[in-house]
């Protein structure tokens, strides 16, 4: 059976990292499953943690008044959920959903925050990371907004 250790060094977001910050994050994590339909996260609600998806899909949601539920992204296999457990107040500022059955390691956010205070290095790490995967996400919102709020084709 594979070590939390073992997972997180398949996982895309931690290739590279030293064994010793491999390990230090392992300490954080759990192994955990979703059902479809399952909550991983709910907007408004407290962010202690984050998730390495290892199988399955997730729909990154808000509530949009007269439409429901809107999917604004769908995270699977090899992604990364969550990065408000790093920022104060730690308030999860979407709703996050299984689609299908996720299979997930998540992170204890306090954990990981306490590592990071004691091992800047770590942390500087850990920032980077999670800088270049919100710069991503903030650019494919971009690209998204473009395609419905863009002006029309010329014709």
């Amino acid at each position: 059976m594979d070590t939390i250790d073992d997972l997180l060094s398949r996982h895309p977001f931690f290739t590279g990292l030293k064994p010793e910050y491999l390990a230090l994050i392992a300490g954080c994590g759990q192994n955990v499953h979703f059902a479809p339909g399952a909550y991983l996260l709910r907007e408004g609600g407290t962010a202690d943690q984050f998730f390495a998806i290892r199988g399955g899909s997730v729909a990154v949601e808000t509530y949009v008044p007269s439409r429901g539920a809107v999917t604004l992204q769908t995270l699977g296999e090899g992604e990364i959920l969550g990065w408000s457990w790093l920022f104060p107040p730690y308030v999860w500022q979407f709703d996050a959903r299984a689609r299908e059955e996720v299979r997930a390691t998540a992170f204890d956010g306090t954990c990981l925050r306490t590592k990071c205070d004691a091992d800047p290095a770590l942390g500087y790490e850990l920032m980077k990371r999670l800088a270049r995967l919100v710069s991503g996400r903030l650019e494919a919102a971009r690209r998204q907004l473009l395609d419905v709020y863009g002006p029309a084709p010329v014709r």
